[in-house]
């Protein structure tokens, strides 16, 4: 049975810890009101960018010199996903809920005799990922020192996968993230994106269009060669806005539900201390008591 001194100690140990937590939930929910913000403003860019590319794909159906990033290689053998998480921790489960869905999609394409590659964004899911696919992990990116991430690091992600789909390294690439609903959810999702899946209306498999009719200048096939690169970097900066939202939700709840444990658990501790204390108090009666009795 541990001491007063072991149980004041302790006390005094999860206290400390629960400052730290209460702390930290507070900076989470600060943060999470701009990141919310900033990913809910790039939501709509991001899907309009899709539907004028829809409008513009219907240029090229059926045709055989449709662009790659928009038809593809025309094979299915080489896989590159692209799993973006967080560069911190202490985000409850988070970052292996992004992992998990893309080393899911790994091993099945593996069964299938796939060859698949990682590229990661983020520390924790390159931590992650190469405890199990280390050889499959060809680059990473670290935006630890970045206060809040944007296009700039979206394009230099996009670069990389570009180079490496015109080097002919992989022939489809799937990014996944983490798509902020609320405080309390943040779906795992894997979007692909080259080649580019159009949006489509759902349960009638048409690609959605406007009723307005518009002319392209110069040429709505220079505009979609122009617009095809582009929307690489557009989705991976919506993803990267998504996550960082969704991890300061994460976070801002697994702070919460830290401190709140923690509470219970100096009820506990206090219980206990204050039983052995009165134990004490009573043994120590007792030997008085019969110290004198004894006179």
């Amino acid at each position: 049975m541990p001491s007063l001194k072991d149980l004041k100690n302790r006390i005094d140990s999860v206290k400390s810890t629960q400052k730290i937590t209460k702390a930290m939930q507070m900076v989470a929910a600060a943060k999470l009101r701009r990141a919310q913000e900033a990913a809910e403003a790039a939501r709509p860019y991001a899907e309009r960018m899709g539907k004028v590319l829809a409008s513009l794909a219907a240029v090229y159906e059926g045709e055989a010199d449709a662009p790659v990033l928009l038809g593809g290689t025309g094979k299915d053998q080489v896989h590159l996903l692209v799993v973006a998480t967080g560069e911190r921790g202490l985000a409850g489960g988070f970052n292996s809920s992004i992992a998990r869905l893309a080393r899911e999609h790994a091993a099945k394409l593996i069964s299938q005799g796939k060859t698949v590659k990682f590229l990661t964004v983020g520390r924790k899911g390159h931590d992650i990922l190469r405890r199990q696919y280390p050889e499959l992990i060809v680059d990473t990116f670290n935006f630890r020192e970045i206060k809040q991430v944007g296009f700039t690091q979206a394009q230099q992600v996009a670069d990389k996968v570009l180079a490496m789909f015109a080097a002919g390294e992989f022939d489809v690439a799937t990014l996944y993230f983490a798509k902020f609903g609320s405080v309390i959810s943040q779906v795992p999702t894997a979007q692909q994106i080259i080649p580019a899946k159009l949006d489509v209306i759902a349960g009638e498999g048409q690609v959605e269009t406007s009723t307005v009719p518009y002319e392209y200048e110069p040429s709505e096939e220079a505009i979609v060669e122009d617009l095809l690169p582009r929307n690489i970097s557009v989705q991976i900066l919506k993803a990267l806005l998504e996550n960082s939202a969704s991890f300061y939700g994460a976070q801002m709840s697994a702070m919460d539900n830290a401190t709140r444990n923690a509470g219970e658990m100096i009820g506990q501790l206090q219980l206990s201390y204050n039983r052995q204390r009165q134990a004490q108090i009573t043994k120590e009666l007792i030997e008085i008591i019969s110290g004198a009795e004894a006179l």
